[in-house]
């Protein structure tokens, strides 16, 4: 089946020019997050920022991560739509608005990461020592390794990696249609990913490197052929980094210990204000 469905997605050009476009945007969104985020990585307990910074990088963020993983679920609902339209009950613009549905989820969850965020370093009770911000950010990394085992991660991952069985399941015509499937895709992907999302807190969410490391621990989960497989070396993966970053952080390429940061860095905190 898989290979039919990828065989039919070369051989339709509209199917072609959707992944293109999925593809084109991420890469734009890439070199949008390098360009702005340069400098800003504090590593583990990195400040987020003003709101209105934050929001736009997020959504940018959040185009660059996911569209690569969720082209198969888009270009599902793009073959019910164009059955559709042979029988005259498309609507247009209907992929879009499914896109959109989908990043507008995605989006209220950063807010609500933010309001955590926010609140926890209001009541003081964020990490306020360098080893036990590492410390804090090694429990976040297992913690959301020991949840690749639970059946809600299984469930939510089965919902993302049957693009066919979901869109089938849920149509919806019509535009508020596109909106809702696009949401409720939207919702069972931060239902698989909000661990791996935690995990990007934890080690920098404004460091490019573990933003890289995160969207190919997603994709692997949703495109490798064996869900099991790609669920238990994530699993893996994640535990080895928190004990890493928690005991040998100095170990670890790429990661940013705090208090050991550059003056680059400060030099970019005020564009994280604005």
């Amino acid at each position: 089946m898989r290979g039919a469905n990828a065989q039919s997605m070369r051989s339709d050009p509209r199917q072609a020019a959707l992944i293109g476009v999925l593809l084109a945007l991420a890469a734009g969104s890439w070199l949008v997050v390098d360009r702005r985020m340069s400098g800003m990585d504090r590593g583990p307990g990195t400040d987020l920022g003003s709101l209105s910074f934050y929001v736009s990088a997020w959504v940018v963020m959040m185009a660059a991560m996911m569209f690569p993983s969720i082209i198969p679920m888009v270009a599902a609902y793009q073959r019910v739509q164009q059955a559709n339209r042979a029988r005259g009950r498309a609507v247009p613009g209907g992929t879009s608005v499914f896109v959109g549905g989908y990043l507008v989820t995605w989006t209220l969850f950063g807010l609500a990461a933010y309001a955590l965020f926010a609140l926890a370093r209001g009541l003081g009770a964020t990490p306020t020592g360098d080893r036990a911000a590492l410390y804090v950010a090694g429990g976040v990394l297992v913690g959301a390794g020991i949840y690749q085992a639970t059946p809600f991660k299984d469930a939510c991952l089965s919902h993302c990696r049957s693009p066919v069985a979901f869109v089938m399941e849920h149509w919806r015509g019509g535009v508020r249609g596109a909106a809702d499937m696009g949401t409720r895709q939207g919702l069972w992907c931060i239902g698989c990913c909000w661990a791996l999302m935690a995990s990007l807190f934890a080690l920098g969410v404004m460091s490019v490197t573990w933003m890289l490391l995160v969207t190919a621990m997603i994709a692997v989960e949703k495109l490798l052929p064996s869900k099991r497989i790609a669920k238990t070396a994530v699993a893996v993966v994640l535990v080895t980094l928190g004990l890493a970053v928690a005991f040998v952080p100095s170990h670890i390429p790429g990661l940013v210990v705090p208090g050991v940061g550059g003056m680059e860095d400060e030099m970019h905190m005020d564009d994280m204000q604005m």
